[in-house]
């Protein structure tokens, strides 16, 4: 059993962008990408200090950008390959937070499919 999927950069942004088209999927994804990353180091200062609280506040933080990312996924017409496991979830959701989504926005895939999902099309008069 491989804990971490072969060539997981390539494979994971082989269909990002068909993968993340829905208009609320996008928008949970700006907040909850950013908000994954913040709790991140938040748990990981915390942690370091010996902070508690912050460490809580933080882990709460992560699994709640977990969630909000969980939901929006659902909307998608085409949803992301099942988890093979603990670690294929753990490997995935690390890299697509810190590297794969961030590669999607600076790339102008989440512009772009935002502009183009069919909620954000104004109707013809």
């Amino acid at each position: 059993m491989r804990l971490v999927r072969p060539h997981l950069l390539q494979w994971q942004w082989s269909d990002y962008r068909a993968k993340h088209r829905d208009r609320v999927n996008l928008l949970l994804h700006i907040v909850a990408v950013p908000l994954f990353q913040i709790a991140a180091i938040g748990l990981v200062v915390g942690v370091a200090i010996g902070s508690g609280r912050m460490a809580g506040l933080a882990a709460a933080g992560t699994v709640a950008a977990i969630v909000i990312q969980g939901r929006g996924h659902r909307r998608e017409r085409e949803t992301p390959t099942p988890f093979a496991g603990p670690a294929d979830f753990v490997s995935r959701f690390v890299v697509e937070q810190w590297i794969t989504f961030p590669r999607f926005v600076f790339s102008g895939g989440w512009s772009h499919n935002l502009g183009r999902s069919p909620e954000s099309r104004s109707e013809p008069s």
